[in-house]
């Protein structure tokens, strides 16, 4: 099972970027403890500030993997061409947001990527990676 967390613009500044909001903890330290939990998959990190980055790793990995967990950050809200990424792909598309959008400023709660994604996970926290890993290891056993 290969799964590949993407990451967008300022998601490397968990632990230090407002911990009343994201946590207090970095992305890299909870990655090791994703790794150590789902041991039994493959998970990549890709994190970036830069929308085409973004887009070209979703084409890069959107036929070869079996799951993306993906976190657009404020392109979620703004990018076509990311969303138009995960439309043209095969690889399913879980969204995360650590934040619960909904409960923030009005422009966060319309979600571009949404519609192309299978699912959506918002204002779980970190865990919300957690259940979007386990939602794919789960639809493996499944098939």
């Amino acid at each position: 099972m290969k799964i590949i967390i993407i990451n967008g613009p300022n998601l490397n500044l968990l632990g230090k970027r407002e911990p009343e909001i994201y946590g207090s903890e970095d992305f890299e330290t909870f990655f090791r403890k994703l790794k150590s939990e789902f041991s039994g998959a493959d998970i990549e990190y890709y994190q970036s500030n830069i929308e085409g980055e973004i887009v070209d790793k979703l084409q890069q990995v959107g036929f070869d993997y079996d799951g993306i967990v993906l976190n657009a950050a404020s392109y979620t809200h703004t990018s076509v061409a990311i969303s138009d990424a995960i439309a043209a792909i095969s690889t399913p598309v879980v969204e995360v947001h650590i934040s619960n959008i909904y409960a923030r400023e009005e422009f966060r709660h319309k979600s571009i990527i949404s519609g192309n994604c299978i699912g959506m996970i918002s204002g779980l926290g970190l865990q919300g990676y957690q259940l979007a890993i386990r939602f794919f290891m789960n639809k493996v056993l499944q098939t």
